[in-house]
Order: structure tokens, then sequence, then C-alpha cells
């Protein structure tokens, strides 16, 4: 059994896998990793029940504080380190953690329990007293942004700590605590605070993800990218998230964090700088990576960090994928005897599909076409608006029907609200591990990103047609072609078993016989007024008919065919459907 350390912590030693539910995925995922051997720091987690009780209540339960104290105990032990003392200094990262991967909208301290007599000591243990002040500077700046909620001027990386604690006291009025506990206990308040955000409230409303779960945190001991030549971070997908081809992909970014990575702010490397700098870290992280895909079933998106020389797995947890990449995943692993036909299923949805056979550029347009910026590819697809670069403003115009493109520096959690308002994304820094791209994929909107200093916010108010399957912005809305779904051997596999599974039938033509054209029908365009609308039909087609609510409601009213163009969708979206019932019937009895 996991260690308990109290009435809401457990000790992630890999014995056992607790509940996902309870735990998270992140502190899931360590237990997973932990219990194959490979090589994880150490960490514990405050469960979710503990984020509920304060989101009940306002305040930590009373018991956590003594709780804290217990894990502390613990990771000192098991890592040999100590928490806000030498010689050897331990430094945690505090990491929210959802049953439900919702990729940077929750809030992550690192370094914490550093202070002066630490960085002290880090600097003497590491031989590097310039490594210990950048990893004090790090601390702070996130515990300013991330627990006090301020916003700071620009000071540059070269600040030094005590000058960044008094700017921090003057922005805010209050100081960062010095006591390691005092911080750990504020930062655990605040990833709780997190789960209430703005963007995570928006990000699950998008993706219909409950607000009820509430999250787990994750205290981790830390490991340093940022050391020396030896050391940094990355992210590696098991398979390419963006194409599916069956390699790993990923980047690498040498003297760094991981949320260096993740913040765009910096352009990583492909992940062949690891593979010519150190062969063999690379050679065994490829290792890792095929038992995690093969352990868990699925494409994994695996955090890491070098520190001198020797390999850390931070987290692993299903890749968010291009919706491409999903289909070529499924069919893939499916083949290779991974998976049966039903999970395939269950690994493409209807959106996927959607967006697979959306509108994409013309090749011929393409080619004539001025090309006003270009950057990495991260998410397949064409989106034509015009450039905004307001995260708030773009929801604002979309929502009064404009057709809007978010073109930012780079991202953060804070514009997932545009991001999921816009017709396409595009960024000047970051790679496609970079936060811009996970939530792209994980929205199927068309992204770009890394297309340079200055180049996409330049230009704001022109219209555009931005190109995720190429990495080009194009002046202008150019001509798109839509996809045939016949013509693509996966999709029409897909096509051919999705048939025989449906509970109704899908036809591009309408038959011969009775039918209900909703398109002639007074509020047929809206999926809430068809239960009203559809009884006493067995054909329908037109109107809202074909959308994911309107399958539903087709399928509770006992339609036997449906008449629509694309059909995959509207297949897969009733096989969905008919999980769902016979889900909710289940649960009933």
């Amino acid at each position: 059994m996991t260690q308990s350390l109290g009435k809401f912590l457990l000790a992630i030693d890999g014995s056992s896998l607790p509940d996902r539910n309870l735990i998270g995925g992140k502190a899931w995922s360590i237990a997973r990793m932990r219990g194959l051997g490979l090589s994880v720091p150490p960490a514990f987690v405050i469960t979710a029940e503990a984020c509920t009780a304060y989101l009940d209540s306002g305040a930590l339960p009373p018991e956590l504080a003594g709780e804290l104290d217990a894990g502390i105990t613990w990771l000192e032990a098991v890592s040999g380190a100590r928490f806000g003392a030498g010689p050897q200094p331990l430094l945690v990262s505090v990491r929210s953690g959802a049953a439900i991967s919702m990729p940077g909208m929750m809030d992550t301290v690192l370094n914490l329990g550093i202070n002066e007599a630490t960085e002290v000591a880090l600097g003497a243990l590491a031989g590097d007293a310039a490594f210990a002040r950048d990893t004090h500077r790090r601390f702070l700046d996130l515990y300013a942004r991330i627990v006090l909620k301020a916003t700071l001027p620009e000071l540059g990386e070269d600040v030094a700590p005590s000058a960044l604690a008094e700017t921090i006291r003057a922005e805010t009025g209050e100081a960062v605590p010095s006591e390691p506990r005092a911080q750990l206990l504020a930062a655990v308040q605040a990833v709780f605070e997190s789960w209430n955000s703005r963007r995570a409230r928006k990000y699950r409303q998008h993706h219909g993800i409950p607000d009820s779960l509430g999250t787990a945190v994750t205290v981790q001991a830390m490991v340093f990218g940022n050391l020396d030549d030896h050391s940094g971070t990355g992210v590696l997908f098991s398979r390419n998230p963006l194409t599916g081809e069956p390699a790993p992909y990923g980047e690498y970014l040498a003297r760094a964090q991981g949320e260096d990575v993740v913040s765009g702010r910096f352009t990583p490397q492909p992940l062949a700088a690891l593979a010519a700098q150190q062969p063999g870290i690379h050679a065994e992280l490829l290792a890792a990576a095929a038992t995690l895909e093969r352990e868990n079933g699925d494409v994994q998106d695996i955090e890491f960090t070098v520190q001198q020389g020797r390999l850390y797995l931070l987290q692993t947890r299903a890749a968010k994928r291009a919706p491409a990449a999903a289909v070529r995943f499924a069919m893939d692993m499916l083949d290779e005897g991974r998976l049966d036909q039903a999970t395939a299923f269950s690994r493409v949805s209807a959106e996927q599909v959607r967006s697979v056979l959306s509108p994409c550029v013309a090749p011929a347009a393409a080619a004539s076409a001025t090309v006003l910026a270009s950057g990495e590819p991260a998410c397949q697809g064409a989106g034509v608006g015009v450039i905004v670069v307001n995260t708030d403003e773009a929801e604002r115009r979309a929502l009064a029907g404009e057709q809007v493109v978010l073109a930012r520096s780079t991202t953060s959690p804070d514009d997932v609200h545009g991001m999921i308002a816009c017709n396409a994304l595009a960024t000047e820094h970051g790679g496609t591990t970079s936060h811009a791209a996970l939530v792209s994929r994980s929205l199927g909107k068309p992204c770009v990103v890394g297309c340079g200093e200055g180049t996409v916010t330049a230009l704001v108010g022109q219209i555009v047609t931005v190109d995720g399957a190429s990495g080009k912005i194009y002046a202008g809305a150019l001509p798109v072609t839509v996809p045939d779904e016949n013509a693509d051997p996966a999709l029409a596999r897909l096509i051919a078993w999705a048939e025989a599974l449906s509970p109704i039938a899908v036809l591009a033509e309408a038959p011969a016989g009775p039918l209900l054209d909703l398109n002639a029908v007074a509020g047929g365009e809206d999926a809430d007024k068809l239960p009203a609308l559809l009884p006493g039909h067995t054909v329908a087609k037109g109107g809202a008919i074909a959308s994911n609510a309107g399958v539903r409601a087709a399928l509770a009213a006992g339609i036997k065919t449906i008449c629509a163009s694309p059909r995959l969708p509207v297949l897969l979206a009733a096989i969905e459907a008919a999980r769902e019932l016979q889900s909710n019937t289940v649960n009933d009895e």
C-alpha cells in the first residue's frame, strides 16, 4: 500500500497506484513511473479532497500544516537533503494535478524552500554561486506572480535576489517569506485557488470537465536543468503529436528549467541536440518513452530534466495531439495490436475528424500568395481572420461574429479564452512543445509558433490566413479546399468500421421516401429544439442534425437515418452518444 502521511497526504513511493481521481494525473504518473523503476525525483501528494475542503470553507484544512511537515520529513529522509537548511538544501516544486489533464491551466511554483541562507549553501554544494543566485531569482519571480498575484516590471535575469525581493515588497506591500514552511503553505493555497481561475474555468467549460473534481497538489524534490553544461530540460512525445508519425518527437533546452520551455519565452532545440550532446541520456530517454507508451497503452507526453548528466522523468501523460495525428495514432496502434477496435474508436472523436476534414489552404493559392511570416507548424488546419493581439479583444470580437486570428509574442494560461475564441493562433517565440502548441492541439486550432521577434504582432489589423500544416502566414483570405473523407485510406477504414458500430445509419445522399428536412423547419438549426421536432420521423437531414448535440437528440428520438456529408463525424458522434447513453444507464442502475 502507498504510505499515508495523514488524512490528506500520501507518499508516492511506487508501491501501489492510488485512485487517479484522488491524487490527480500528475501524481498518478509519478507513482506509475516509480513502480516501473524509472528515475523520478521523490514526491508526495496532497489529495483533491483537501482542495474540495478548501474551496468549501475558504481555508486550508486544519490538519494540513502538520501533515505537510510529515511530508517534508519523509522527503528529507528519502532524498538525504534538508528543507530550508544546508549543507544539502532540499528545494521542491509545488504543482497542480487534476484527474483530467488541463495543461498549463493551473499554477506551479518551482525552487520553493530557498532563501538567503539556502542560496549560499546551494551555491557551495554546486560550486556555482551564479546558479544558486539564478535559482533564488526564479523562485522569487514565480512566488510573486503566482502567490502574491503581482505584476512585476521587467528587471532582467541579472537582477539580484535582494533587489527583486524589494521590488516585490514595493509592488505588493508584502514580503516573500524567508521561512520555507510558510512558503509551502502559501503555495499550496495558491494552487488550490487556481482551480477556479478564469482560464481554468474556461478550459473546463470548453472540454466538458466537471468543476467538482478539484485539483491535487504534488510536492516533488527539485532537480536542476539550469545547473551546468551537462544539464537541461525538455519534453518528449513517444510519437509525433503533429503528424502521427510513429517516431519520437521532442525539444530540449540546455541549462534551463521546465518553465523556460513550456512558457514559450525561449525557443528550444530539436531533441537531436540532446542526442548530440549526451547520446547516452538520449538513448535512456527513448527507452523510457517506449516503456511508458507500452505500459500506458497510449502515446506519451513526457517532461524530463537532465542534471549533471543524469536523467530524471518528472511526469508523463497521454499526449495532446493534432486531429490528424489522433487518427493515425489510433489506426497504427490498432494495426500494431496495442489497441482493440473499441479502444481505437474511443481515441478518435467526432470533433477531431471534423478538424481533419476542415478546409485547408489550396496549393495553387499558396504558391502565388505573399508570405508574411513563417514558423514551426504546431497544429494543422487553415484559419482566416483579422490579426488581434489582445486576448480579451479576440474573445469579444469573435463573440460578435468576427473572424479573428490571435497573434502573441508567446502565450500563457491567461490567454486561453482568446485561444478558444480565435480561428487560428500564431506566436513569435516558443517551440512545438510550448504552452501555445499544447493548447492549440487540445483545441484543434491551426497554430504556428516561433515566427520570430516582432513578426506576427506587427500584423495587427491585417486579414491573414494561417496555415498550420506548413507553418506559414499568408496575406489575405486565401481560397481553401475541403479534404475528401473517402480519399484518405485511414478515414475510409474508419468509415467502414463505424458503419458497423453506429446505431444510426448515415448517408451522403437522401434516400427515397419520407424525410424531415430541418433546413425547412423553424428552429431546425438549433440543436436544443430538436427533441421537440424529431419525434415521429425516422430519416432527417439539415439544420443541426449533424452536430454532436443533434446526433444525441436523433438517437433519443428514434431516428434511424441521418443524411449528412461528411459522414464519418456523424457516425462517430452516434457511437459516442450510444456509449454515453449506456454508461448513464449503468450508473443509474
